[in-house]
């Protein structure tokens, strides 16, 4: 598939998620698109069970998701599934959306979000895998969801700074930054993304919990892209909201503050499915789960970086990664 076709292909996803999932066939998404490269097996063998099985996989429209929806393409069609590719859906909700009506059958999503997003809790689970549980067997009970395979990789939120910021001030936690703020608020302007600053397991939520004092934070509502280079500069803002995997935050040399009260979601990836559609092929989370294991912080924040710093096309550094770990081989 040409990157122009792969463009407009996505332009189409966007607006049929944006005005509702009803005009998901007026944009010719229903089924999806194919599988942009081709490969071959390699660990993951043909199973005879998925043999011509058609399975279309789906993501948020956002590097991370977008490599992770074709980690999954790739690592099925090895196996021998018949694959559409509708990745690069808008928004979370859209995506669920299209999960819960089944017009897509697996992709990977964050426990953070299934627990407070898509369930309505106020506060997260502490613990990585008591958070997974939870979100697991809630949303199984409540919506027939299968949550498995969950990895390593915690795409959770975080505040940055830059490593200049950080020798000149001495913050290098959370509670160092609320310190910093309630006493000299000019030396801690903060760069948010819109969503960040209203959400409570973001900005209002975070001051709560770190005991800033409301009058005194300092933070200046920008698009999250420029959040990273405005925080690397340091002119706009010195602390800045993120993605704690985006590939620009090693590219930058920005600098993670320690979470040290606990107060961020967790946001491990996980597959999810429809209940009926995992029993119907159990193999899946069988061929899935030895590639969510190595999907650590450090593994998934390079596919990032290759794609948002490299300007790589998210599809080829998926292959080349399951290549390279020796799931799949060049077809």
């Amino acid at each position: 598939m040409t990157g122009a076709v792969t463009r407009i292909r996505r332009s189409c996803a966007a607006f049929a998620a944006t005005v509702g999932l009803l005009l998901v066939a007026a944009c010719g998404l229903e089924a999806g698109s194919a599988v942009p490269l081709r490969v071959e097996p390699g660990s993951i063998r043909p199973v005879p069970e998925l043999d011509g099985v058609q399975i279309t996989v789906g993501s948020k429209d956002f590097t991370e998701q977008v490599v992770l929806g074709y980690l999954i393409e790739f690592a099925l069609s090895a196996a021998g599934a018949q694959v559409r590719d509708l990745t690069n859906i808008v928004g979370s909700n859209s995506l669920r959306d299209a999960q819960i009506h089944g017009q897509v059958d697996i992709a990977y999503d964050y426990t953070g979000t299934g627990w407070i997003n898509y369930l309505g809790n106020e506060s997260p689970i502490p613990g990585t895998v008591e958070q997974f549980e939870a979100v697991r067997d809630a949303d199984r009970d409540a919506h027939g969801m299968v949550w498995a395979a969950m990895a390593p990789m915690n795409n959770t939120y975080a505040i940055a700074t830059s490593a200049a910021t950080a020798g000149e001030t001495g913050v290098r936690t959370l509670s160092d930054y609320a310190a910093l703020v309630n006493s000299d608020p000019d030396a801690a302007v903060t760069c948010v993304g819109t969503e960040f600053s209203v959400r409570q397991d973001g900005f209002p939520g975070l001051i709560a919990k770190y005991g800033i004092d409301p009058d005194k934070a300092r933070k200046r509502i920008v698009q999250d892209a420029l959040v990273y280079q405005s925080t690397a500069d340091a002119t706009q803002c010195r602390f800045g909201s993120v993605a704690a995997t985006d590939g620009r935050i090693p590219a930058l040399n920005l600098q993670l503050l320690e979470d040290d009260l606990t107060f961020f979601p967790k946001y491990n990836a996980a597959l999810v499915m429809r209940e009926d559609f995992a029993k119907a092929n159990p193999r899946i989370i069988e061929i899935m789960t030895p590639i969510s294991d190595l999907l650590t912080n450090e593994s998934i924040t390079e596919l990032n970086r290759q794609v948002d710093v490299e300007g790589r096309e998210p599809a080829e550094v998926a292959r080349d990664w399951l290549i390279a770990e020796g799931f799949v081989t060049k077809g």
